[in-house]
């Protein structure tokens, strides 16, 4: 009797993953638009090689978009799930610094993607290159548009779509994808940015001067939310692990109606309190405020940028600004400077395995899913996560 078979569209981690997981049983063929598979995944190396995180169970699901599927996946196939899987590919792995999980030293990113190319071989997975998703037929099957110009649609028991996100359009990602759903009768949400940057409008003699500044050690709000960590000024406002991850809530309060706004604490290790007693009784001059509390010539210029001038003259009032300096935001860098984005296949449309409500045999799974997650590790454990789940379901 012949395997079921499983077609693949996608050669990032989530589909790379649940082909791993499906060729011990089934026939799995994937198709990936560009001449190689793990553009993204190989990218996202580039900057810290964060695999996942060593965050396990309720604090691993708490950095990660609160919605049923997303934790159901992290709890089937958590972090440590991933560093055993790892493991059995051959990819030791240590913990570094806030838990983020790494190749050991000397295992490349490419390195990663060789052993796990390697065992999908083994396992006999069909990879066809060039094989770009176009569409579906009438019946509702995949067509796809091959480099030599003929189209073919796919016939299999079951399909598996890992299309991505918005960001990085480089390595191929891009919504063109979109009305090809929307025609199965699935909602899709538009792509915004995630984990990025923020527009400020600084005056032209300040960004000049302090563009590239690092500002180490402070505590950045916006909203609700609050995130410990480094920042630094670019030539276009703020970018940074403690900025980042505040881009999540950005995206509520601008769906609330609410002006967003960036609150830094430079001295997250000091209270309010403290500081004015640190000044009190002395006659400082605003010239001594960055000797006196111990601040870079930076912070002093946005302080003085983002207060007027009695709070700036006035020894007190300059402390309380070192603890709650509120600064105007206009917006987020575009998508394509994102490194993830929010939006796509809108959660309500998928089953808990990540198949279609409406379509059973149509699996969706990682970035071009609408979930959210910061930097360190997370999105990719978010991305393996939905793969594996998704390919355990049909084999239980």
């Amino acid at each position: 009797m012949a395997l079921p078979k499983i077609a693949l569209f996608g050669g990032g981690p989530a589909c790379l993953m649940a082909a791993f997981q499906l060729s011990k049983n089934y026939q799995v063929t994937l198709y990936e638009q560009g001449k190689r598979i793990g553009r993204k995944f190989l990218v996202a190396g580039n900057g810290g090689f964060n695999l996942t995180n060593s965050w396990q169970g309720e604090d691993l699901k708490a950095v990660y978009s609160a919605d049923a599927l997303i934790q159901n996946a992290l709890n089937e196939f958590g972090s440590q799930d991933l560093r055993e899987w790892l493991e059995e590919l051959g990819i030791a792995t240590f913990i570094g610094s806030s838990g983020r999980v790494f190749p050991e030293k000397g295992i490349k990113p490419a390195d990663v993607l060789s052993a796990l190319k390697k065992s999908l071989l083994k396992q006999k997975v069909d990879f066809k290159l060039n094989a770009k998703f176009i569409g579906f037929s009438k019946s509702n099957k995949p067509i796809v548009a091959f480099e030599d110009g003929h189209q073919e649609t796919i016939e299999a028991d079951y399909y598996f779509f890992g299309l991505g996100g918005g960001s990085w359009t480089k390595t191929g990602s891009n919504d063109l994808w979109f009305s090809h759903f929307r025609q199965l009768g699935i909602k899709v949400l538009p792509f915004q940015p995630s984990n990025c940057g923020l527009n400020v409008s600084y005056p032209t003699p300040f960004q000049e001067k302090f563009a590239g500044t690092p500002l180490k050690n402070i505590s950045c709000k916006m909203g609700s939310l609050q995130i410990k960590g480094e920042a630094l000024i670019s030539d276009y406002g703020m970018e940074g692990n403690a900025i980042y991850p505040l881009i999540s809530e950005y995206h509520r309060i601008i769906e609330a109606g609410i002006e967003p706004q960036l609150v830094i604490d430079f001295k997250p290790q000091n209270t309010v309190e403290e500081l004015i007693e640190k000044a009190k009784g002395k006659n400082l001059l605003p010239k001594n405020y960055g000797h006196h509390f111990n601040l870079p010539k930076a912070v002093i210029q946005l302080i003085k940028l983002y207060t007027n001038k009695g709070t700036y003259l006035d020894v007190s009032a300059f402390a309380k600004s070192i603890k709650n300096l509120i600064i105007p935001i206009d917006g987020l860098r575009p998508i394509d400077e994102a490194i993830s984005t929010v939006g796509g296949i809108d959660l309500a449309a998928v089953n808990l395995n990540f198949s279609l409500k409406k379509h059973p045999n149509i699996f969706v799974l990682g970035e071009m899913l609408n979930w959210d997650a910061p930097t360190g590790g997370f999105l990719l454990q978010g991305c393996f996560s939905t793969g594996a789940v998704a390919a355990k379901s049909i084999i239980k």
